[in-house]
């Protein structure tokens, strides 16, 4: 299956634009296209007219040029004849946006669009999806454009059965710095599924992280996509719905998945070395610190911080997930000692975490830095910075980022997420560090690259 027509279409014909319906989710998705994005975008509609100045064609096969991409937006009782024409057409891939399938009782109907894409060796994602965005080339959702929150490009791949909970999670992306490479909703996943992306994802250059939104599987196909899983080099972050029965009743409802023993697929995520969030938190913490920082650790982390308090905490979530603090030596500290500032060489304390006090300054937090990321028993940095504190500058993500680079080591920081805090949240960020507005987020991150493999 040649999936890159879907990902980086060069061409696309959205079926079921109306010449006066402009809320439709077909003339959402036409409109936005034509003026968004540099793929040539076609209107389809049997009746004919125009929108926006362009030509609405009564049937694909009116098209002069091939079409990449077909997103099939009319009733499910049309979908068979559509995508019949599609095929006549050479289309290469299509989004059945439609719902109204097996989802509502339809098996018959999905069985039989799934039979002509088959026997026409047409792929498409869905039915009852959004299909795919992926920035600034393509966006088939059929959300509005000043009502998406779009996250910044990035190396995270999002598969989401959902398209409501792909499209809060770009919304949560966006919030907290995450980049994305490519989202997809696969809705029903009729023909496509989690293991037909899975397999894409691991050869796409674009990709360094592959997430899951998943609700359930076929039978037998959650054990084929933990052994693909297996194979592939990407770090993977699944996030699972229906683990309760009320739950599987709702996925059942949703789009007509098994949602399928938890604890045995939860156990099966770990024995092939798939990291599985249980929250939304560890979700977003995952993916974050992944594409970031995709290679593992052992997890033996050094905690700079200002307060005491926030260094307990920081202690206490990562001995609860199983992350060493490890203890440092008296010689250590007191080499260390030697290198800070006069303010606070004497009142810092320095056994881990490293507590610099609220009088410490920028120097200080570099030069701990330099110290831990020298040591072998440490192989992480976590830094709890609060930017009232009068000594630290805007630019201490910055000169930390560096200092992290040097050593070739994971940072990861944590900072109250404030507009006023923006320029060193930046100085981070924009040097590759992930910051958590949390601490217990910063050490989910720790826990993300700590990650067993197999």
């Amino acid at each position: 299956m040649d999936l890159k027509p879907l990902f980086a279409p060069k061409t696309m014909a959205v079926i079921g634009v109306s010449s006066s319906n402009y809320q439709h989710p077909a003339n959402v998705i036409f409109t936005k296209n034509l003026h968004r994005y540099p793929v040539r975008v076609f209107a389809v509609n049997p009746r004919g007219g125009a929108i926006n100045g362009q030509t609405i064609y009564k049937s694909i096969s009116d098209i002069s040029e091939k079409i990449d991409l077909a997103v099939i937006a009319v009733r499910a009782e049309s979908v068979p004849d559509v995508l019949s024409e599609c095929i006549k057409s050479h289309v290469c891939c299509a989004a059945i946006i439609t719902g109204g399938f097996k989802e509502v009782g339809r098996a018959d109907l999905q069985d039989r669009i799934v039979a002509i894409a088959s026997e026409g060796n047409l792929p498409f994602i869905g039915p009852n999806c959004l299909g795919i965005y992926v920035p600034s080339l393509v966006d088939t959702f059929f959300l509005p454009s000043e009502r998406m929150v779009k996250p910044d490009p990035g190396g995270v791949s999002f598969v989401s059965q959902s398209g409501g909970i792909l499209v809060d999670m770009m919304i949560k992306f966006a919030d907290e710095g995450v980049g994305l490479a490519k989202a997809v909703s696969i809705g029903n996943k009729a023909l496509i599924n989690e293991i037909d992306m899975l397999s894409y994802f691991s050869d796409d250059p674009a990709t360094k992280v592959i997430a899951f939104y998943i609700e359930g599987f076929d039978r037998n196909e959650g054990r084929e996509f933990v052994l693909a899983a297996k194979k592939c080099s990407k770090p993977l972050i699944v996030i699972k719905s229906g683990k309760s029965p009320e739950g599987s009743r709702a996925v059942s409802s949703h789009t007509a998945s098994l949602a399928g023993d938890y604890a045995s697929f939860s156990s099966a995520l770990a024995q092939y070395g798939v990291l599985e969030a249980k929250t939304e938190l560890e979700f977003i913490s995952f993916c974050e610190a992944l594409s970031a920082y995709p290679q593992p650790i052992d997890g033996k982390v050094g905690i700079l911080t200002v307060s005491g308090g926030h260094g307990a905490m920081a202690v206490d979530a990562c001995t609860l997930n199983g992350i060493s603090v490890p203890a440092l030596s008296k010689s250590f500290q007191d080499e260390l000692r030697k290198k800070l500032t006069q303010s606070i060489a004497q009142i810092a304390s320095l056994s881990n975490p490293l507590d610099l006090t609220g009088s410490a300054i920028d120097e200080d937090f570099v030069a701990c830095t330099n110290a831990l990321f020298n040591m072998e028993e440490v192989d992480c940095v976590l830094a709890l910075l609060l930017p009232y504190v009068p000594g630290i500058t805007s630019d201490l993500g910055s000169k930390l980022s560096s200092v992290a680079s040097h050593f070739g080591k994971p940072l990861v920081a944590y900072i109250p997420h404030v507009e006023k805090y923006n320029m060193l949240i930046e100085g981070f960020e924009l040097n590759g560090v992930p910051v958590s507005p949390s601490i217990d987020g910063s050490v989910q991150m720790v826990k993300a690259m700590r990650r067993n493999r197999p």
